[in-house]
């Protein structure tokens, strides 16, 4: 069986759940807690990632240095990790994240552009990083052009490659079918990050990990945009069942910690609601979820048109503006 690598985003992927306000006191105390649970790495910033914080993509309540550094602080045995689509971040922003002591680096982009990270992975690599490329938003390319962007972030370095259901969006079918291939066709390591739009996160997860994957991005009790992410400890729980080696997992902690503290973040409680189904069979990135609400509100649009209207547009993250335009295009129909 796979040795299973667990990567938990609750601090970067959870920041959109709270309009990206996570505070030192609560990144410091989820860190002390989390270390001693056994995952690879802790992510840790914005939820767009590393130099995301702007009027655009919301704007974060601490830096990315105080993110960061207050994370270090805090983990003795785990490893800390950013994650950055170029465009966003910077190399500077990289160079400045290598001084504070982050060791695992998540570059990502849209799945059909790659190219957009080659400069970034390539410098990681160069300075012997832990990197990783990120495909977002699989669901809207065909797994042979997926399996080409893929075969280019392995030839830029990467240590292996994460696939993003950014949206919520995969069936098993399609899960199965992406895992297989990738496997087949790289020679690196394989991860997949699931969002729960359609109720289908652990159980896309574990169909990844059966077709080969060994990285699992999730986070603890699905704190995550839109309707959240894989659970950790359910998927943790669920491996255990079904025993696999996870020698180094302490199960109990990872479910202290998500009683004790990530409970407290918020009121969010991995729920499925209308919003979500409907941006899962749309296909649109959750991070787009409270954008949307407020904005329909604000201009008395039925929210599900304007997540159908995104989806049939591919909007990728930190396209928010298109709402705007589509809200115009929804209206001049109406009259």
């Amino acid at each position: 069986m796979n040795s299973i690598k667990f990567i938990d985003a609750t601090l970067r992927d959870g920041s959109h759940l709270i309009n990206h306000k996570f505070n030192k006191d609560q990144i410091k105390n989820y860190c002390k807690h989390i270390d001693d649970v056994g995952m690879h790495s802790v992510i840790v910033g914005h939820g767009y990632g590393l130099g995301a914080s702007s009027l655009q993509a919301g704007i974060s309540k601490l830096s990315d240095y105080e993110m960061l550094s207050t994370a270090k602080e805090n983990l003795k045995r785990t490893k800390l990790g950013i994650y950055m689509v170029p465009g966003f971040g910077t190399i500077n922003d990289l160079k400045s994240a290598i001084e504070i002591g982050v060791e695992v680096f998540k570059i990502g982009s849209s799945c059909t552009e790659a190219n957009t990270t080659k400069q970034h992975i390539q410098y990681l690599s160069k300075q012997n990083k832990e990197v990783y490329g990120v495909l977002m938003m699989y669901h809207i390319t065909d797994t042979e052009n997926l399996v080409k962007e893929a075969k280019k972030m392995e030839s830029y370095g990467a240590n292996g490659i994460i696939i993003m259901d950014s949206a919520g969006a995969s069936t098993p079918e399609l899960v199965k079918k992406t895992i297989c291939t990738l496997k087949e066709s790289l020679n690196i390591q394989i991860g997949f990050h699931a969002h729960n739009n359609l109720g289908l996160a652990v159980s896309n997860t574990y169909l990844a990990i059966k077709e080969g994957a060994n990285i699992v991005d999730g986070t603890v009790r699905g704190f995550g945009a839109g309707a959240g992410n894989c659970q950790l400890e359910a998927i943790i729980a669920l491996l255990k069942k079904e025993e696999y080696s996870l020698e180094n997992i302490n199960l109990y902690k990872i479910l202290d910690v998500s009683r004790d503290i990530v409970s407290k973040f918020s009121n969010f409680d991995n729920g499925i609601d209308d919003i979500s189904i409907i941006s899962g069979m749309a296909g649109v990135v959750s991070g787009f979820k409270n954008s949307v609400i407020r904005i329909s509100k604000e201009f008395n649009i039925d929210v599900r048109d304007i997540f159908i209207e995104l989806g049939k547009r591919k909007a990728m993250a930190g396209q928010e503006d298109m709402i705007f335009s589509i809200i115009s295009s929804l209206k001049n129909n109406k009259n």
